[in-house]
């Protein structure tokens, strides 16, 4: 059918990719990946074709010719053919004001496929404005599993649980957001108390000790979850205690329950605290929520993520047809800005080869 390119800069995107490239394949297209920065050494499993990192992969994906670059990074290629598909590697956490953060607009990308409403407006506004670039409503490709059939890795985890509730812990690397630090000791009381079952996870850019540390807590009640295993992890876990990191969002959507510490931006369906010696209190909340709480955790995933039906990868694919086709109205030539941050990029990869 057609060649289709996957674009990844972190590790954090192949959990992204990897559902949407299992639609391509189920619809008889062929998904290509080439990856870059700290994703560069990453691999998505067959039936994906991994191009070679660096200069002779990029130029494999210049002479590929894909029919659209799907890509779960800030930035695309955009000198390699094909429509640029921007599929966001998280949901808007408010890390960042809004020109600097989620709804920061590089002029690189033709189609945005938001996550639900929360974030299909604002980028429709933006859209307006700009003119180069369409937005569709798709859901995102990375919870696709989160509401598909088990693989089998939320049951490994439940297995190991046995009876007890299950607990996940997931921190941010933004040193001033993450909780990581300060929950430490409080998490390795509560794993050492062996009353509940902990899945622990950090983000791939924490620093080493951090991980040293987390991964010393493993044992009878408690295991480490590597970042390609997340979404296992969220189905297995009752709850999540977390801080500013994304992962929340992508809890919520279940609609279960997450205790915050310190969360920039706390919002109704958060436990949000401060103090690492509480966090005894606010599991035993978390783990019977009021109606008050649940129905904010239930508006709350409504409006960043309503699709339960595990098929966001094929509504991304769908709209990627109909902006080729033209059924999603005619574009702008992209601004100059887009054409200097080009000249950059092929500066940073290295590659003045010819392009689309």
């Amino acid at each position: 059918m057609a060649d289709y390119l996957l674009f990844a800069t972190e590790r954090y995107a192949l959990p992204i990719l990897r559902p949407l490239a299992d639609a391509l394949h189920a619809a008889g297209h062929t998904a290509h990946a080439w990856f870059a920065d700290g994703a560069a050494a990453s691999t998505l499993p067959a039936p994906v074709r991994m191009l070679a990192p660096g200069r002779e992969g990029l130029r494999a994906a210049v002479a590929l010719q894909p029919r659209a670059v799907f890509s779960a990074a800030n930035w695309v290629p955009p000198f390699v053919a094909g429509a640029k598909v921007q599929l966001f590697h998280g949901f808007n956490v408010e890390k960042r004001e809004d020109a600097r953060g989620h709804f920061r607009v590089r002029g690189l990308f033709d189609l945005y496929c938001t996550q639900g409403p929360a974030t299909t407006a604002p980028f429709r506004a933006l859209a307006e404005q700009a003119g180069h670039f369409a937005v569709v409503e798709t859901g995102w490709p990375k919870l696709d599993p989160l509401f598909g059939d088990d693989d089998g890795g939320a049951a490994k985890w439940r297995r190991l649980a046995g009876r007890r509730q299950t607990v996940l812990f997931a921190s941010t690397f933004t040193e001033r957001l993450s909780a990581a630090p300060h929950l430490l000791e409080a998490i390795a009381a509560q794993i050492a108390s062996g009353e509940r079952y902990w899945l622990l996870t950090l983000h791939p850019k924490c620093a080493p000790e951090l991980f040293e540390r987390y991964r010393a807590l493993t044992g009878a009640n408690a295991t480490f979850v590597e970042t390609e295993d997340l979404i296992s992890a969220q189905r297995a876990a009752d709850v999540l205690v977390a801080d500013t990191t994304s992962v929340v969002s992508e809890f919520v959507v279940q609609r279960k329950p997450v205790v915050t510490f310190r969360n920039r931006a706390p919002k109704p369906h958060m436990i949000d605290f401060d103090d690492p010696a509480a966090l005894a209190a606010q599991l035993e909340q978390a783990f019977a929520p009021s109606p008050e709480l649940q129905a904010a955790i239930d508006a709350y995933a409504d409006a960043i993520h309503p699709y339960r039906d595990g098929r966001s990868s094929q509504r991304v694919i769908a709209a990627t047809e109909d902006l080729l086709a033209g059924r999603l109205g005619r574009l702008r030539r992209k601004p100059w800005s887009s054409l200097l941050r080009g000249l950059q990029i092929r500066r940073e990869l290295g590659y003045w080869g010819r392009g689309a």
